[in-house]
């Protein structure tokens, strides 16, 4: 399949247009146009890439310049077509600069890639160069970007993975081939948190293609020194911290119920396990006639009770116009930043050191039989299995 030139041979006999026969018509057709629509049925129907073979004019008699018409309309059908091609420019000396000088006017020209290359003695490695450019043209549809596993899991807000996802949001702009991703890659590379980023998978029969980043080896260490607040120099001091975790955890999960039915309802209750309970000696009970036997059990209980405790800063400034102006002073960024009335300073002091120990101050108020009466009154009702609860505060 191809174009017929101007100077060629061949296509023409005695009798004017060389007539020939085609899969597509009963009757014969001029053998330019069986030509020509031979290779639009290739490119469109049967093939998947294109390789447009041209030549600076060095390959046989013919001048350079008859091939020009012939490689434009070729070119621009197969980009009218949409799939992926590359040409080839076919020359007895491939190297020298005037034949790379045509090879760069022909990409300037057309926007595609030009490979300058003697078909008659390529080597296996000319091919793979061949098939890998094509491949290059592939479309691209989707960015798939895989960050390190470990940085993956961080918390959403955690400063590390915001950079990353920054500079994915960055970096992963509109690009039309595989070729574009190299663009990519490179931004990546800008980032000191990224150690590199490659290719590491491309499917072409959808489009997606997969970078995968990597972080420097130092970072992970960073991070987690970061997270545990808790410098961990060697291996020993990250399983001692381990161990230490473990133990915290399983007093956690003992409690972590109750916390959420605290948080919920402002009550809740821990459920003791198995090792917590003591078991008394088996005692023989009579009632009446008959005889029995009694087994107790005493397992401790964890009661959550939410207190709201209520701390109030009443400070005397003066007029009514001062009070107004200490309140405009506190209240100045509230719109902003609800947090930021915490940081107000009154007299020389931010106003949640203040509340904070107004707070603390009422909760070590709470008397010891005080508490030891609430602890007995709940044992109790526990036990006993009584609703009914009379409260005297004196």
């Amino acid at each position: 399949v191809g174009y017929v030139i101007p100077n060629a041979k061949g296509y023409e006999d005695e009798n004017g247009p060389r007539m020939v026969r085609t899969p597509w018509y009963d009757e014969e057709i001029p053998f330019i146009e069986a030509a020509e629509l031979g290779t639009e049925k290739v490119i469109r129907d049967h093939s998947t890439i294109g390789v447009v073979v041209t030549t600076d004019g060095s390959i046989c008699d013919l001048s350079r310049s008859d091939y020009v018409e012939a490689e434009r309309r070729v070119i621009e059908e197969l980009k009218e077509i949409g799939k992926p091609f590359i040409v080839v420019l076919n020359s007895s000396h491939p190297m020298l600069p005037e034949t790379e000088r045509i090879a760069e006017n022909l990409r300037a020209e057309h926007n595609v890639p030009v490979l300058p290359m003697n078909l008659e003695n390529m080597s296996e490695n000319d091919v793979y160069s061949i098939l890998r450019e094509a491949l290059y043209e592939f479309p691209v549809l989707e960015v798939a970007v895989n960050m390190p596993s470990w940085i993956a899991t961080l918390n959403p807000d955690h400063w590390l993975k915001k950079i990353y996802m920054d500079k994915i949001r960055e970096s992963v702009v509109e690009i039309n081939k595989i070729r574009d991703v190299d663009t990519i890659t490179k931004h990546f590379a800008d980032c000191e948190y990224i150690k590199k980023a490659i290719l590491s998978e491309v499917d072409t029969s959808t489009g997606i293609v997969t970078i995968s980043l990597y972080a420097p080896d130092y970072l992970f260490k960073e991070v987690l020194n970061d997270i545990i607040k808790v410098d961990v120099k060697s291996k020993a001091d990250l399983l001692k911290l381990f161990q230490d975790f473990n133990e915290a955890k399983e007093e956690y999960d003992q409690i972590k119920d109750a916390l959420n039915m605290v948080r919920q309802t402002g009550y809740g209750v821990t459920s003791p396990t198995l090792k917590n309970m003591t078991l008394e000696p088996p005692e023989i009970v009579k009632q009446g006639s008959r005889y029995g036997v009694k087994i107790k059990a005493v397992a401790p209980s964890i009661h959550m009770i939410r207190v709201d405790v209520e701390s109030t800063f009443e400070p005397i400034i003066g007029s009514e116009i001062q009070s107004k102006e200490l309140i405009n002073y506190i209240m100045k960024d509230y719109e902003k930043d609800p947090n930021s009335i915490w940081d107000s300073e009154i007299f020389g002091r931010s106003l949640n050191v203040v509340i904070k120990e107004g707070i603390q101050a009422k909760l070590a108020l709470m008397p010891e039989n005080a508490r030891y009466k609430i602890r007995e009154t709940l044992q109790k009702i526990v036990n006993k299995g009584s609703g009914g609860l009379i409260a005297i505060i004196l």
